[in-house]
Order: C-alpha cells, then sequence, then structure tokens
C-alpha cells in the first residue's frame, strides 16, 4: 500500500523546520535546517531536502512563515506610497495621539517615526460619508497625478489606498485601484476594503499600509517557493497558513500577504487546540519557544483566544487574528549589560551570525550560550550531531559579557539570564490569564519550539502550573499544528446599528452577500460543497462602548439571545454586565473548507517502570540552586507508561527537556512528557 505523505514547514528567524507525516504508519519525520535571510525559500528547500529527494507522492503541503513579520519588526520591507482623501495625507502620523502605557511619565517620549514618510503620502479629492454615500466625487485626473507623483518621481514600487468611510462603501478605492493598476501594471496596490471592510480610518490605514509593506517581500518569497516545490516535483496547491488559524493558497496569500504575518506561531496554536481537543484539556496554555520569540496563548474548551485588532511594533492592524502574546526573548537572544543591569532581548543573534557556540561570527552571549555553561545542552549532540557546538567559546563569552561585569560567576550569570527571561515570560503569561480573571495555576502547559521543552517546566515552577505537557517532536510542533488545519477565511463588514429583532433581520442580506464570498472563495480553492462551513458572527458591545466581543449567531437567534449570550461572555471576561441596550458594531462570516487531517496514535504500553539512562552530567538545578548530577535520558528509549524522576535531562537531538529535583516525569499512551510535581512514590 503506497504511503500518503503531508508536509508542513514552519520559517523561523532561526532554523527553518520541516515536518512529514506519513498517514499510514503515523511515523513523524523532522529535519531542521539554519534560516537563510539573504534568500528564505533556500532555508526551505534545504530542510525539505532533508526529509525527501522528490515531492511527487506529497498529498499535502502546508507552510507557515514570519518572514512578513520580521520585514516590520525589521523595517525591511518596500517603500509604499499611500493615496488618501485631500487634508488627510497626515492621518498615519496622528495617528491617535496616544501616548504607550510603558511612556506614561516619559517626558521626553518621542513616538517612532512613520512607517511612511510624508513625501510618499498623498491626498485626492473624493468622499464618501457614513453611511456610503457620495457626498464628493472620486477626482480621476488627481489619482493619476497622485501615481504619477509616487511611482515615477518618487521611484515606489508599492502603494496602499485607503478611503474615509470605504467600508461603508468601496466604489471609490476600487476605482482608484483599477486606475493605478492599468497604468503601473507592474506596482503592487493594496486597498484596505480588500483587507476589511471596518471602520476606524487610522487602523484601517496602518492596516492597508502593512499589507503593501510586505507584499512585494511575500509575492517573491512565495513566487520563488512555488517555483522550486514544482521543480522538486510537488503537483498539490501551496497553502499557507493564517494568522488566525486555518491555511489559504498561495494564491490567495499573494493577495491579502498580510493575513499570513503570523502564520508560523499560528501553527503552534493549531496544534495546541487539536490537542486540547483530543485530550479533553479544558483549559490549555500553548508556550512555544524559539529562536527569537516567545509565544503564548490561551485555550479554553479547545478554542484558542481570537482578535480582531492587534498590533505588531506598536503599529495597528485589522485582520483576524490569535490572541498571542510575544516576548522577544528565545533561544537565540542576546544576554547584555545595561547600566548594571542584565537584560534578556529583543535583540537576536538569529541565524546569522547566531550564538557564540555557532562559531560562525556571533560574539555576544545569548540564552542558547547560558545553556551549554549551565549543562542542560550536550554540544557533542546538538541537533542530532549535525552542528558543531564550542562550548568553550559560549563560557567564555558568558564570562567576559556577563560574569565580570557583574561580579559573579560565570555559573550564577547563566542562570541569571534564564531568570530575567522566565521573568519577562511569566509578565506575558499573566496579561492573558491573571489580567483576564483566569487563574494559571487550573491551566496545563503546552511547551514546544526548540526551547520549550527546556524553558517549560521551570516556568511552570515560577507559576505554580501542576502539568507540564511536551509533544512528540516538539520542536516542529507549530509544523504539526499546521497539519490540523482546515482552509478559512473571514469576511466582516461594519454596520453600526442597535441589538434588535429588526436589525438582525434587515443585516440577513448583507450575510448573505457574505457568505457569497466566501462560497466564492472556497469554491476557487476546490473545496466540495459538503466540505464547506459557513460560521456567522456579530460583534456585539454596550451602546456607547468602544470595543467589542464576538457572539456566535445560530440559525434563529432572537436579540434578546444574543444579547444574554453577550452579557455572559462579559461578565466572564470583565466580571460584570450591565443592563444597558446592546449595538452590533461588525458582521462577520468564516468560510472553512474541512481539509483532511492526521489523528493522534497511541503508542504500546509497556507497563509502568522506570526508564533506563544512557549516561549522565553535571547541570543546574534551579530547585536547589546547585550544580548537581542530572540523569541523561534518550527520548527514543522512553515508552508510555515509564516515570522519572528529577534532576533529568530527556535529549532527542532537535530539542531537550529539563527535569528538576522537585519534578517527575511520565510518558503517556501518545508518547508524549508530562512534567509535574515530584509527589509521591514511583511505580
Amino acid at each position: 500500500m503506497k504511503s500518503a505523505i503531508r508536509f508542513a514547514v514552519d520559517i523561523g528567524g532561526t532554523f527553518v523546520d520541516a515536518i512529514a507525516y506519513d498517514e499510514t504508519t503515523g511515523e513523524l519525520r523532522l529535519h531542521k535546517a539554519p534560516t537563510t535571510p539573504g534568500s528564505p525559500a533556500r532555508g526551505v528547500f534545504d530542510a525539505v531536502g532533508g526529509l525527501a529527494d522528490r515531492l511527487d507522492d506529497v498529498e499535502a503541503f502546508v507552510h507557515g512563515t514570519t518572514l512578513g513579520l520580521n520585514a516590520i519588526l525589521q523595517r525591511r520591507g518596500a517603500d509604499v506610497g499611500i493615496i488618501t482623501n485631500e487634508g488627510f495625507r497626515d492621518l498615519l502620523e496622528i495617528a491617535r495621539a496616544n501616548v504607550p502605557a510603558a511612556h506614561m511619565y516619559d517626558f521626553s517620549y518621542a513616538p517612532p517615526p512613520p512607517l511612511v514618510p510624508r513625501r510618499h503620502r498623498t491626498g485626492v479629492p473624493g468622499r464618501m460619508d457614513a453611511q456610503g454615500a457620495e457626498v464628493t466625487e472620486l477626482d480621476e485626473d488627481a489619482v493619476r497625478e497622485a501615481g504619477r507623483l509616487l511611482v515615477e518621481e518618487r521611484g515606489l514600487r508599492s502603494l496602499a489606498i485607503c478611503f474615509l468611510h470605504s467600508y461603508a462603501n468601496p466604489a471609490h478605492e476600487r476605482r482608484a485601484a483599477r486606475i493605478l493598476r492599468a497604468a503601473y501594471p507592474d506596482v503592487s496596490v493594496s486597498t484596505s476594503t480588500d483587507i476589511t471592510r471596518e471602520y476606524r480610518e487610522y487602523e484601517r490605514t496602518s492596516t492597508v499600509t502593512l499589507d503593501a509593506y510586505i507584499r512585494p517581500v511575500l509575492n517573491d518569497y512565495i513566487g520563488a517557493l512555488e517555483g522550486g516545490l514544482a521543480d522538486a516535483g510537488l503537483t498539490r496547491p501551496l497553502h499557507i497558513m493564517r494568522s488566525g488559524g486555518g491555511a489559504m493558497t498561495a494564491e490567495l496569500a499573494r493577495r491579502a500577504p498580510l493575513m499570513t504575518v503570523l502564520s508560523g506561531p499560528a501553527g503552534g496554536v493549531v496544534g495546541a487546540s487539536f490537542l486540547a481537543r483530543e485530550q479533553h484539556l479544558p483549559k490549555l496554555i500553548s508556550f512555544d519557544v524559539g529562536g527569537t520569540s516567545v509565544d503564548c496563548c490561551v485555550i479554553e474548551d479547545g478554542e484558542p483566544g481570537e482578535v480582531h485588532e492587534a498590533a505588531i511594533d506598536g503599529f495597528p492592524l485589522l485582520i483576524p487574528i490569535f490572541d498571542i502574546r510575544t516576548v522577544g526573548a528565545g533561544g537565540g537572544s542576546i544576554a547584555w549589560i545595561d547600566e548594571g543591569l542584565l537584560k534578556v532581548g529583543p535583540h537576536s543573534a538569529g541565524a546569522v551570525p547566531g550564538p557564540v557556540a555557532y562559531g560562525a561570527g556571533g560574539t555576544e552571549p545569548t540564552v542558547t550560550d547560558a545553556a551549554l555553561v549551565l549543562g542542560y545542552l550536550d554540544p557533542a549532540a546538538f541537533l542530532d550531531g549535525e552542528m558543531a557546538i564550542d562550548a568553550g567559546a559560549a563560557r567564555a563569552a558568558i564570562e567576559t559579557e556577563l560574569a565580570v561585569p557583574l561580579g559573579v560567576t560565570v555559573t550564577q550569570a547563566a542562570a541569571s539570564v534564564f531568570q530575567v527571561l522566565l521573568a519577562r515570560t511569566v509578565g506575558a503569561l499573566r496579561e492573558i490569564t491573571v489580567e483576564r480573571a483566569l487563574d494559571p495555576r487550573e491551566f496545563a502547559l503546552l511547551a514546544y519550539g526548540g526551547a520549550g521543552p527546556l524553558l517549560g517546566p521551570m516556568l511552570a515552577r515560577e507559576m505554580g502550573i501542576a502539568t507540564t505537557l511536551i509533544p512528540r517532536v516538539p520542536a516542529a510542533f507549530s509544523a504539526f499544528g499546521m497539519l490540523m488545519s482546515d482552509l478559512e477565511y473571514e469576511f466582516a463588514t461594519t454596520v453600526l446599528r442597535p441589538l434588535s429583532d429588526a436589525t438582525l433581520a434587515a443585516v440577513e442580506p448583507a450575510f448573505a452577500e457574505l457568505e457569497q464570498q466566501g462560497e466564492e472563495v472556497l469554491s476557487t480553492q476546490g473545496i466540495k460543497p459538503e466540505d464547506r462551513k459557513l460560521i456567522r458572527r456579530l460583534d456585539v458591545r454596550y451602546h456607547g462602548q468602544e470595543h467589542s466581543l464576538g457572539i456566535d449567531l445560530a440559525p434563529g437567534d432572537t436579540a434578546a439571545t444574543v444579547l444574554s449570550r453577550f452579557n455572559a461572555q462579559h461578565e466572564a471576561r470583565y466580571g460584570h454586565a450591565m443592563p444597558d441596550a446592546g449595538q452590533i458594531l461588525t458582521l462577520r462570516v468564516r468560510a472553512v473548507g474541512k481539509l483532511a487531517k492526521p489523528g493522534l496514535r497511541e503508542l504500546p504500553a509497556t507497563g509502568p517502570g522506570r526508564a533506563r539512562p544512557a549516561g549522565s552530567r553535571p547541570a543546574f538545578d534551579v530547585a536547589t540552586g546547585e550544580v548537581t548530577p542530572f540523569q541523561v535520558y534518550l527520548r527514543d528509549s522512553l515508552a508510555p507508561g515509564h516515570t522519572l524522576r528529577g534532576p533529568a535531562i530527556v535529549e532527542e537531538g532537535t530539542s531537550t527537556t529539563v527535569i528538576f529535583a522537585d519534578q517527575r516525569l511520565t510518558v503517556d499512551g501518545y508518547g508524549q512528557l508530562l512534567v509535574t510535581g515530584a509527589g509521591g512514590d514511583d511505580d
């Protein structure tokens, strides 16, 4: 019987993870390759090539990337021109005139410069009102002149169009886009209403600007990727992960590249949600630690938190996105001294030059270098021994750059790197738990990513979390999660009407139009009618509030039913409900195309008992604060039913799990590692 192979690839700031899943045998194979910033597609080909020479027999190929996100964070996107209404060219710069909370009392605070300088922003006559009625006709000659100025004189290759109230009537935006595309077919043109049909002109302008900023970068990358995969024999469509879960075809990703901006972390959240549902874990926190960042998300009853307004490096965007908290601190994060204080991140050594131990030119110590000093990582077994590691260079860098300036030992300096990293991570987790009336001690922690199994048990001790779950192949769990994705796309439109039965009847045609758009998108992606699902949702708020909550709308729901559901969710989220009238802000339709997915497979049980260590080495135990012998186990030797006590280290080539003296590990029926407190005797 011919095996059905499914591929998923996650490209991060340091490594590219490729995973191959055999649907027939349940076998998972992983290969990691360094990220190649100069030519991102090459890193993907290197990772894929480590698993298969040809892709002729691959049934599905899903890809997640942070390329767009990194372009924004590192300011490496395209030079963008903005065309808006006359008199509103400074909207992006004025913004909301808010001062970030971190700088509330900083009288020297100056906002960062806008992504688009003033000389690249221009306004044209034309205006719609808030109801979508034309107040002033669009001046098409002015649009042509704006294009000439920005493209021919300024030399820009990417344009963003955002007009006031276009969410109510996009006719002017669409007409301007047609004019510019006809005049300059080689120039990328983004319109705000192709991305979001929601009000708030500043946020919508920021969103379309970010889309235009990364569009040329993503288009070039996707084109190179598709070409290389086709040369390797791939005949199935390439799918790209969306930031809010689900996947879309590469063609749709080209049209809406901003939807992929957090597609890498989204894959891990999808996988975590899958495990939560399959293993009946009602409360789970995903904890993804890569080379450059820590990404966390709360998952309740198998559903991850989701928002429709977020920010990247201070720039707001209106797209459906998982409610992920990101800390700029991962395995490659640089540890440094600032006025006598130790700090970790947000700067990262990345893949090039990488940590000092990589021997590729890095001179600043990182979290990975500290892990080597503390004995958590085996230099000879790093990446299954495929990558040479210089532990001596790591120790020298920690000593010179951290220990000597701080006046402590090398071990104390390295341990302090992890203490600072944990403090930052705890702060991010409290934002999405304690600050929302959730007790993190009631949750399980799912730790994955290359450094997740190392940091997860530390974090669980710090926050009083009882169970840390380490999945199979944790280093590529985000890629594994991508295999669990359906095709998804969301459509929305702002309505701003009172919540009443009359309104629900009046918005029916608008819902029908959104559903028609969803059907068309799923049809173009080859989804059969029986595999399509359309989900209606309302953004509801109390009259006079600024922000809203998403409420699912089922057939037959009345206004009273919706308001009751909203009140319950508002009380659960904020601790109270109010007697005020409700207001509908936005209509949403999520179009879902069901795809075949691999399932969890139970492994043969060995019965209870202790695993046999492969050796031991000294390492730093955070439970005792001392360097002590740690038993070392190979994960391949652990089977369901095995237990072991800390201090211990479990190695699997691409990831390392560290269990401390007050913890124990149990292997469950799926081969996953459960780290808990060490109470009780071993069986």
